[in-house]
């Protein structure tokens, strides 16, 4: 019997900084399901675009948090260095880049709940992610079977 899905939402207002003289406040949706241990989704609503949903670890919005982290297309630091205030998290895809400045209680208030519903560090216990893959595998095989 499989254990049900547990999810953790929340909604944070951020600054979306376009340029240095420019920003605005848009709602992101914060979501994390029991399902899925390691990830974090933040749907961002940008005024005139369809919502733009990005998936990374959790850990990294963690450590974030409190020090630089990440390497690649997501970055998360905060604002001022050994200050729990506000959180710069860059997002990157080419030579696009968007960047947003957060408060830092709600993203911590929001990672509190995620480690009531999976501990940090329990994430392999709950994630079986050997039956997963044999699973996707099999699927796999038995479609281009079925398909040649």
């Amino acid at each position: 019997m499989r254990e049900s899905v547990q999810a953790v939402q929340a909604e944070v207002m951020m600054s979306f900084l376009v340029s240095e003289e420019l920003s605005f406040r848009i709602p992101v949706e914060l979501e994390y399901e029991s399902c899925d241990p390691y990830a974090v989704r933040l749907t961002f609503h940008l005024p005139g675009d369809a919502p733009v949903t990005w998936a990374f670890g959790r850990e990294l919005l963690i450590d974030g948090v409190g020090r630089p982290c990440g390497e690649g297309d997501v970055r998360v630091s905060p604002v001022e260095p050994d200050v729990l205030g506000e959180v710069l998290i860059r997002l990157q895809v080419g030579g696009d880049q968007a960047l947003f400045r957060s408060s830092a209680a709600p993203l911590v208030a929001f990672l509190d709940r995620t480690d009531k519903v999976v501990p940090l560090g329990q994430e392999g216990a709950l994630a079986d992610f050997d039956a997963h893959l044999d699973e996707a595998l099999n699927r796999i095989l038995a479609e281009e079977q079925n398909a040649g």
